[in-house]
């Protein structure tokens, strides 16, 4: 990796310590569909639970149960995990939305890293023009992103915003838009362009955020 894309990326170690949760602790997308589905995994493995136990039961019967009481403890904790799961991801929409955009943003960092590569074996051609311009706007795209998820986070963990607060607000749109490249055909210009509708998509969860603080 390249030095000024190093760093770039947004871990999974930096986005739980912005965010005290992790991408796992939530159903992506917060859709009925996905429950569902998650919902049927559950229901699956409950299944199998049961014929374990049932088996274990005949094997043991002097002991059934402790078995019993093991399998339906294993029971009850999916049975948790998934309805706590689907109540979190419906309450807290706006931080899956903000990690679906960390996801894009780390594609971008990727997508130019593998066309390095492809660089560095001998291909020219596929060289990145401007590309001062295309990190200057992957590093405001990150200072947004941090913003709105640690927004977010406070949001989350106080019913009631401070007020001084209030700057984490702002964004870098428009000095991102500011930017220009010459070449709209070329590979530099594509990754900025995915750069500002990311950036657009980020401004809009953090409209989102200050009006959820504003109803309350």
């Amino acid at each position: 990796m390249r030095a000024d894309i190093e760093g770039l990326e947004i871990t999974a170690g930096e986005l739980k310590h912005l965010t005290g949760t992790g991408s796992s602790r939530v159903y992506r997308p917060a859709t009925a569909t996905k429950f569902a589905r998650e919902g049927l995994k559950t229901l699956g493995l409950i299944v199998l639970i049961l014929i374990s136990c049932f088996l274990l039961v005949a094997i043991f019967p002097r002991v059934y149960l402790f078995w019993l009481a093991l399998h339906l403890t294993a029971i009850a904790g999916l049975i948790f995990e998934d309805v706590w799961k689907i109540r979190r991801s419906h309450q807290h929409k706006h931080l899956i939305n903000l990690f679906d955009d960390v996801d894009r943003y780390n594609g971008i960092i990727e997508a130019i890293e593998i066309n390095d590569r492809i660089e560095d074996v001998g291909n020219a051609q596929v060289k990145i023009g401007d590309r001062s311009k295309v990190i200057q706007a992957l590093h405001l795209i990150r200072d947004d992103l941090v913003r709105a998820l640690k927004t977010e986070r406070i949001l989350r963990e106080n019913k009631k915003f401070v007020a001084t607060n209030s700057e984490l607000f702002a964004t870098n749109l428009k000095t991102l838009s500011a930017l220009q490249i010459s070449d709209r055909a070329s590979e530099q210009s594509r990754l900025l362009n995915e750069a500002l509708q990311l950036a657009v998509r980020v401004q809009a969860e953090m409209n989102k955020l200050q009006n959820r603080d504003s109803a309350h």
